[in-house]
């Protein structure tokens, strides 16, 4: 298994490992009575899940079980997969900071947290497609 392949997948457990515990403390909250401000945490909790795990981990394996490009570039350009990687994480903890900042103080200007998010999550798709496009082909 490629080296990128394995750090996609092991951040990709991590972000479902804090995703479920972001849900159950969102869960237990009305049980145990703590702050209602806890509910901030919702969209984070869904980006962990659906983002950081679920597409993370498609990333990973679409990297590493996609057909091979060509002899001297097997799995397209490691350089620009890296770069996904990059972008896609620095975009969930944006988010990550900034949904909930945003919610709590929107007087506080960080709003340019969730635009960055968004470029950051963007670009890192954009940058996956390109990567395996050439991929994608009849036998």
């Amino acid at each position: 298994m490629p080296t990128l392949s394995r750090w996609f997948i092991k951040i990709g457990m991590l972000y479902f490992a804090i995703g479920l515990m972001l849900a159950s403390l969102l869960l237990i909250q009305p049980v145990v009575r703590w702050s209602s401000s806890l509910q901030v945490l919702r969209p984070v909790y869904l980006h962990f899940l659906f983002i950081g795990w679920v597409t993370q981990i498609i990333m990973g394996v679409g990297y590493w079980m996609f057909p091979k490009q060509s002899r001297d570039k097997p799995r397209g350009s490691e350089r620009l997969g890296w770069a996904v990687l990059i972008l896609l994480n620095t975009g969930l903890v944006l988010r990550a900071v900034g949904e909930p900042a945003v919610v709590l103080a929107p007087q506080a200007g960080l709003g340019w947290t969730l635009a960055a998010a968004s470029i950051c999550l963007l670009l890192a798709g954009w940058g996956f497609i390109a990567n395996t496009w050439g991929r994608i082909k009849e036998r």
